[in-house]
């Protein structure tokens, strides 16, 4: 009888050690175990399928960034002896004509070359559709994670909240955030049934306390089963994404050890943010297009640093001969030169890099591309059209002078929007370019420059002024989708349509129906948020894609000497509309946009 009673106690009393054991475990009050080797968390964000960096074909550029050298650093980092694992914070399966014409293959196939750990979700992963996310995802060698993206039928996550990696005798949970900006940063339809019901969404909450309460509940969930917690968030700092950033985020959760952000294209090499409890959380970021790879380092003593490189000598070749042969591929398909562009057409700031001012402020590129859907329905195919909104945040590159060719046009336009055009109201076209200007005049502290929104509209046939002393009260719902008209005074005034037959311009009636051209993605499918167009039926849709009108726009210009059309204001096809406001000379465009500061 005593040693069955013995043979029993051996065993509980060995339970009860393992249950003290996690108890313990669970204060959180233990100290953190320390790598047995140095671990390097290398990170990229926002790389948006720039394969070498922003000059793809510059072959002087040979130690610019890319996946090749990324590789070749993950090796050479672990033949030091240390432990190495690669994430990516998002958006890299779209924004170039390279992502663009396999919607993503070719990148995810190199980033399972590189040897990538894991993945979060950014808001452009979602470009190709919801059904192309969920493929690639199959095909990609790394799992995805996200806290907050869930099914709306049931509420469960779609990914995993956390992965845990060990290395170095440690654990590590790495946690995905997804901006609640996808939906209206992507295409909003993309995400709901054929009744406008969202069948995915993202936590997020008014005041951001959604957001905030899925990374604690991952945080929670996450520790007892880690030495080190860190946050991989496509969330960024930009003003217009409060309260979304991941600064936030920090202030208002506890349990972080770093934070790899994304999404606002911010080069952070470290900053600390406080935590809700008080703790120091290092927050970094690369900025975008391949232009850093970070390293986040573990040291045997515990202690965790960042560092930002900006170009790498050595190149693995086997992912450069992928690099090369895709580039080529797609060269051959878009190169063939069309016209020659006289003057630069921006995109940046000419006086201040840093600076994208076609999401604050006309340019003449902005000016350009709205010109060739005007032109296009106006010309092409007789609608017509007396307006046309070009996006700011669909034109993602500028050309410079010389050549121009589809690639260049694809360049400017990357994401395949279709282009549709409906009959809007003078109200609805002054609502759109409200919603479009909440942000012009207000200053970005993070950044130390005017605020960015990729919903400021550029426009042909039409111009407008913007009161930047006004505040925006434009209503809006969580996902910042336009909910009403703003309840104190428009930000925006005194705007003219231009009368083809009259050659002026005049006030906008707001009773009156307008012809009106642009993407599918903000005049079907609410695009950066323009709900004010829900449920108008195109007149024409599916024109085509952007990139092919506005390359078609460049052969409509007349020719030089060497036989190929000459873009600039004296050789558009508008010029024959009198008084029409056309200056592709100047970079801030031909004064469609006032601002009054």
């Amino acid at each position: 009888m005593f040693l069955k009673q013995k043979k029993f106690l051996v065993p509980f009393f060995i339970v009860i050690a393992v249950i003290v054991s996690a108890l313990l475990w669970n204060t959180g009050e233990e100290k953190k175990r320390i790598p047995e080797k140095d671990i390097a968390v290398i990170y990229t964000n926002d790389i948006h399928t720039y394969i070498k960096n922003r000059d793809l074909k510059d072959e002087k550029k040979a130690k610019n960034l890319s996946y090749a050298a990324l590789s070749a650093l993950k090796d050479d980092i672990a033949a030091q002896g240390k432990e190495v694992i690669l994430v990516d914070a998002g958006d890299h399966i779209q924004g170039t004509a390279y992502g663009d014409m396999d919607k993503g293959a070719t990148i995810i196939q190199m980033m399972n070359e590189t040897g990538y750990a894991l993945a979060t979700l950014g808001n452009h992963e979602f470009d190709y559709g919801i059904s192309r996310i969920f493929e690639l995802m199959k095909k990609a060698g790394f799992p995805y994670v996200s806290c907050n993206f869930y099914k709306t039928d049931d509420g469960n996550l779609v990914l995993p909240a956390y992965k845990i990696i060990e290395k170095g005798g440690v654990r590590i949970a790495f946690i995905g955030i997804s901006t609640p900006e996808s939906i209206t940063k992507s295409t909003p339809t993309f995400f709901m049934d054929k009744n406008d019901n969202l069948l995915y969404d993202f936590y997020a909450g008014e005041d951001g306390s959604g957001l905030y309460n899925a990374v604690q509940k991952a945080i929670d969930e996450a520790k007892p089963q880690a030495d080190y917690i860190i946050a991989l968030g496509h969330l960024g700092v930009d003003l217009s994404s409060v309260p979304y950033t991941s600064r936030e985020v920090i202030q208002h959760t506890h349990g972080l050890d770093a934070f790899i952000d994304g999404h606002s294209h911010t080069l952070i090499d470290h900053e600390y943010v406080a935590d809700s409890k008080g703790n120091a959380v290092l927050l970094t970021q690369t900025g975008a297009y391949f232009k850093g790879i970070g390293i986040m380092n573990i040291t045997k003593e515990g202690e965790i640093s960042t560092e930002i490189l900006h170009e790498y000598g050595r190149q693995n070749e086997k992912i450069t001969e992928i690099e090369n042969g895709w580039i080529k591929t797609i060269d051959e398909k878009l190169g063939e030169k069309v016209a020659v562009l006289d003057t630069k057409m921006f995109v940046m700031d000419p006086k201040n890099p840093a600076q994208r001012i076609v999401r604050c402020q006309e340019t003449n590129l902005g000016d350009l591309t709205a010109d060739a859907f005007y032109y296009y329905f106006n010309e092409k195919l007789k609608l017509d059209c007396d307006i046309a909104f070009s996006n700011g945040g669909g034109i993602r590159n500028a050309i410079n002078p010389g050549d121009v060719s589809y690639f260049s046009a694809k360049t400017v336009f990357p994401f395949g929007n279709q282009l549709c055009v409906v009959e809007a109201t003078g109200q609805q076209i002054l609502d759109a370019l409200e919603k479009g200007a909440m942000f012009a005049g207000v200053y970005d502290e993070t950044k130390h420059i005017p605020a960015e929104s990729g919903g400021f509209l550029h426009v042909a046939g039409i111009k407008y002024e913007i009161d930047s002393t006004v505040t925006s009260t434009v209503q809006m719902d969580d996902n910042g989708i336009w909910l009403g008209a703003p309840t104190g005074k428009y930000k925006v005034g005194n705007v003219m349509v231009y009368n083809r037959g009259t050659a002026e311009y005049e006030p906008l009636d707001l009773e009156k129906h307008y012809r009106l051209a642009g993407a599918n993605y903000i005049l079907k499918n609410l695009g950066d948020g323009m709900a004010m167009f829900k449920g108008i039926v195109p007149v024409l849709d599916f024109v085509g894609e952007d990139y092919i009108i506005l390359a078609d726009y460049f052969k409509s210009f007349k020719k030089g000497k060497d036989k190929y059309p000459h873009i600039s204001t004296e050789n558009s096809p508008l010029k024959a509309y009198k008084n029409y406001l056309l200056d592709y000379e100047n970079p801030f465009g031909s004064g469609r946009i006032e601002i009054n500061r």
